[in-house]
């Protein structure tokens, strides 16, 4: 049995310490800067997916960004670990004290970031085939499914914020948005001690109906602050 390069029958003749400390894996710069730019191209196409047919509803395009980075920085990670045992066993450390403490809002996120992270892995571990066809495959179905949703689905994301000494209850707006829309669906209601703040997917027939909603909404509360973002494309 060998490990770059190394035959580990070996290990009964040497001190396990030396094997664990001097043992290293050999990288060719050619083949990690090819493998770190497909790397990065894919990413940049997965930011691109994201923000294309993601449904989200945060930046997608900002946050898409990230992927680049996670990708490139997790494949420099695991290329300079599997040169050696020893930074092998100490990247179990080093990961009990660095935490990813960003705030994941929707599963669709973390989604990216996983896919992202395994793109990085695959070509850190230089298996660049595999990974490209994984990444097709995988990115084919997102694109699959979300445009049946996209199909399917409302068109405008619909924000209102008001003050929560108003006493406005949430029963109030979804019943004007009822009435109003062909379809109504609650993504986000966020409160706090002083605004609450609700998010919408609403399906509507026209813009007449924009009107009637915000008249009606100005009836309920003549400070209610209301945006109107497509669905499809938040920015």
């Amino acid at each position: 049995v060998t490990w770059g390069g190394l035959d580990l029958s070996d290990i009964t003749e040497m001190n396990f310490t030396d094997f664990v400390i001097n043992s290293k894996v050999e990288i060719s710069t050619i083949s990690f800067v090819i493998n770190l730019l497909l790397a990065g191209f894919l990413s940049f196409l997965l930011s691109f997916v994201y923000g294309k047919f993601g449904n989200s509803l945060s930046n997608r395009q900002l946050f898409g960004r990230n992927f680049i980075l996670i990708t490139m920085t997790t494949m420099l990670v695991i290329t300079i670990v599997k040169t050696s045992l020893a930074l092998s066993l100490g990247l179990v450390g080093a990961l009990s004290i660095v935490r990813f403490r960003a705030a994941i809002k929707e599963p669709e996120e973390l989604s990216y970031i996983f896919i992202a992270i395994g793109i990085g892995l695959g070509f850190g571990a230089n298996q660049a085939t595999i990974t490209t066809v994984a990444f097709i495959a995988i990115t084919t179905v997102a694109v699959i499914l979300n445009r049946q949703k996209t199909v399917e689905s409302q068109n405008l994301l619909f924000n209102l914020t008001w003050a929560k000494a108003e006493g406005v209850g949430l029963k109030e707006i979804t019943d004007v948005l009822i009435n109003a829309c062909n379809k109504v669906e609650l993504k986000r209601f966020d409160e706090d001690s002083s605004e609450i703040r609700s998010s919408f997917i609403i399906d509507i027939q026209d813009l007449n109906s924009l009107e009637t909603i915000r008249a009606s909404m100005q009836e309920i509360n003549p400070n209610i602050r209301i945006s109107y973002l497509d669905n499809r494309r938040v920015y």
